[in-house]
């Protein structure tokens, strides 16, 4: 099925590897043309005007799709009860605060945009199942997925249409996925075994699992009436045991 995507501008962050490299590449294999973005920081996310200003100067044109996939997972266990201040903020900043400011730049570049682009527009966030069923010991990572799964993504799906009537944003929650981010942690049976048991289908997702859910979603051709949804990429997984 052709999903409409060929010639359309496609910003994905977070673009260095794991999901966010499967998702540039199964983009390019369908047409588009794809701007990735990835930092080591958070901090040069907040000049991101400047970055849709040129982009919007580029053969490419503006951008019509973003795919807001950076974040970060703090690896070291640490409960609520302990956590620091410092970690708190980190978290909510690099994984919540700097995907509000993309979505804003993002729409505020959008209210110039031809009707064509703006028949196209679509915001595809990158949640977690975390942000569903929470996460010992990763408090902070799950509550910065929580409020974008169902704060920012069901507020920007009533918002973006005043800008493009037909713009749609919808997020993906992703359960564990072998990526170079959580390896580590899923190398530990204590942390894999309670996982794949309360998993029906018995395994991890691949990266080319998710992109694929992101493409879908952010086509207009087989999406255009799906907005404000959370889809879960998770094998059925209900926690864990």
């Amino acid at each position: 099925m052709d999903l409409g995507l060929k010639n359309i501008h496609v910003l994905v962050t977070g673009a260095s590897g794991g999901i966010g490299l499967e998702t540039v590449k199964l983009y390019l294999s369908l047409g588009a043309n794809v701007t990735a973005h990835y930092n080591s920081n958070s901090k040069p996310i907040q000049t991101l005007q400047s970055m849709f200003d040129a982009l919007s100067e580029t053969p490419f044109g503006p951008v019509a799709v973003i795919v807001v996939n950076h974040g970060i997972w703090p690896s070291q266990d640490v409960p609520i009860v302990d956590m620091t201040i410092e970690q708190w903020d980190h978290t909510i900043s690099a994984n919540l605060t700097s995907s509000f400011l993309v979505c804003r730049e993002f729409l505020r570049h959008m209210r110039a945009a031809k009707e064509s682009v703006k028949d196209r527009a679509a915001i595809v966030l990158i949640g977690s199942t975390a942000g569903k069923y929470g996460e010992a010991n990763h408090g902070d990572y799950a509550t910065s997925k929580s409020a974008m799964m169902y704060g920012l993504t069901t507020t920007l799906k009533s918002e973006i249409v005043k800008i493009a009537p037909r713009g749609r944003v919808n997020c993906i929650a992703p359960g564990w996925v072998p990526t170079p981010m959580v390896q580590e942690a899923l190398n530990d049976p204590a942390v894999s075994g309670p996982v794949l048991a309360a998993t029906p289908l018995k395994k991890f997702a691949t990266p080319l699992d998710v992109a694929n859910q992101i493409a879908v979603l952010s086509s207009s051709v087989v999406s255009g009436h799906v907005t404000g949804q959370v889809v879960f990429v998770e094998g059925g997984c209900v926690g864990d045991l």
